[in-house]
């Protein structure tokens, strides 16, 4: 029996997904299974997960899809598999979880990562490791947790990502992938390893950290009872980054087509092989492996505006036909939107959401339509950087469920852009783009490029809409400048 299938693990922020993909790529039909979750919250802006709950989910939906595939199983060549970025926690000498599972989306961090720009060169930093000295990235989140929680701090042997303790408790090895760590914030580019000046910053040691390898497969050290049988002759991958995996599965793999998604949160990446590349600050630069780069920009807000408006505002009936007859900014409202802390271009987790402009006559839709709009004007301001950073970016192709679901709004970043917008019409495309990095890696595809992607509708912007838009977003420039300095003239 040929052995050229993958079983990918994708861990992401709201569910986890376990699916296989045969050797050209191709996600088998009605194998996989999917468990969805909340991350726990708090009111100081914590999020998180149990480390534990999370290793038991994962394990249960493996052992699910290899008892789906019976004898098939032992057709699986290998274990794939990529988790958020920018997430981490604390194991002990032992190697049990005595942290929770902290997201990037936990934000309680702030002094700490304002106490790190009083530390370190911004700028210079940025240089070194692509990221920000902000809530989302590791350096800020470790700090916070040392400051915090002593105690248990000291007891933390090592700090890993969640694909690392996952191959840790099933496996009995880790290791970091250079995709995994270039998302943290404490990795040097030009050096492809750790950066000593942030560890000493933030009083992390090296062993501290797992090494860094390339994407090879991991040596199996202490295999657990909780693998399947027929898993154990598989070679398993280190972890990758979920949203180099997204790129990659979605066919936006060379540096002339960007992919722009928007999911809960909402991102645009361009993946370029030039060694040289240098974003602008305000853009990250993270990787797939050691020669894929990839520059872009994030938005914690994306669907998550959506779903909040959607749930919270009284819509009628018919809302969405309706709210399609609404021209661009016809409401005459400018919005920040973030519900959740404001990251690229400008990464200041302090300035708040606003609404300026509201009067009795506004209405659900109004609002509901105006922070649709702002979300993409905003992701207009990470892609004229991406442009500046990669020039050759001609084509974007989108991912994520809130735009597959929403024409119209689908419609507002092509306008707000000012470029054609094609769907990606393939369903899972994370698992898939770590199903491929591994099926090239093992040689059983011969390049990415050799795994077409399903592609749907071309959707082109609307030069009238685009203009709008454009004096829309000096608008909301202005609002953003002056919140953001009502802010620092009140700390």
């Amino acid at each position: 029996m040929e052995r050229s299938w993958v079983l990918s693990v994708d861990i992401g922020t709201s569910s986890l997904r376990v699916l296989v993909f045969d050797g050209q790529g191709q996600m088998l039909p009605n194998i996989g299974a999917q468990v969805s979750y909340e991350p726990q919250t708090t009111q100081d802006g914590g999020a998180f997960l149990g480390a534990d709950w999370l290793l038991q989910q994962t394990v249960q939906a493996i052992n699910g899809v290899v008892e789906q595939l019976g004898a098939n199983a032992n057709r699986i060549a290998a274990v794939a598999s990529c988790t958020v970025w920018h997430s981490v926690l604390g194991i002990d000498r032992n190697g049990d979880a005595i942290t929770p599972f902290l997201l990037w989306a936990d934000s309680r961090c702030v002094r700490e990562a304002n106490e790190l720009k009083q530390m370190l060169n911004e700028r210079d930093y940025h240089d070194r490791t692509g990221c920000f000295l902000h809530t989302n990235f590791l350096p800020a989140k470790l700090l916070w947790f040392k400051q915090n929680f002593p105690e248990i701090a000291r007891q933390v042997h090592r700090w890993l990502s969640f694909g690392e303790y996952l191959h840790l408790k099933l496996l009995g090895t880790t290791a970091c992938s250079i995709s995994m760590a270039s998302g943290t914030g404490l990795f040097n580019h030009a050096k492809n390893d750790w950066d000593d000046e942030t560890l000493e910053a933030i009083g992390i040691t090296r062993d501290q950290l797992s090494p860094i390898v390339n994407f090879e497969p991991l040596q199996i050290t202490q295999p657990s009872s909780l693998v399947p049988r027929p898993l154990l002759s598989s070679a398993w991958f280190p972890a990758l980054g979920d949203g180099a995996c997204s790129n990659i599965g979605s066919g936006a793999i060379a540096p002339d087509t960007a992919a722009l998604m928007v999911g809960t949160s909402s991102v645009m990446r361009v993946m370029t092989t030039d060694k040289n590349v240098k974003p602008p600050f305000g853009l990250w630069h993270y990787r797939a492996d050691k020669n894929r780069h990839l520059i872009g920009g994030a938005q914690s807000n994306g669907g998550v505006v959506f779903q909040w408006l959607t749930e919270t505002l009284k819509l009628p009936d018919g809302w969405e036909d309706e709210l399609a007859t609404m021209q661009p900014g016809e409401h005459g409202l400018t919005i920040l939107p973030f519900l959740l802390s404001e990251r690229a271009p400008e990464w200041d987790a302090s300035v708040p959401s606003a609404i300026v402009g509201i009067r009795l006559h506004h209405t659900p839709l109004h609002l509901l339509r105006a922070f649709m709009e702002a979300v993409a004007l905003r992701m207009a301001l990470i892609h004229n950087l991406v442009k500046q950073a990669v020039p050759t970016v001609q084509h974007i192709i989108a991912t994520g469920g809130a735009l597959i679901r929403s024409r119209l709004w689908t419609q507002m970043f092509a306008d707000a852009l000012g470029q054609p917008i094609t769907i990606c019409l393939e369903p899972e495309a994370s698992a898939r783009g770590a199903a491929l990095m591994t099926l090239e890696a093992m040689g059983i595809l011969k390049d990415l490029s050799d795994a077409p992607v399903q592609l749907g509708e071309t959707i082109e912007p609307n030069p009238q809409n685009h203009e709008c838009y454009q004096e829309a977003l000096q608008r909301q420039l202005q609002l953003y400048k002056t919140v953001r300095k009502g802010m620092a003239e009140t700390d």
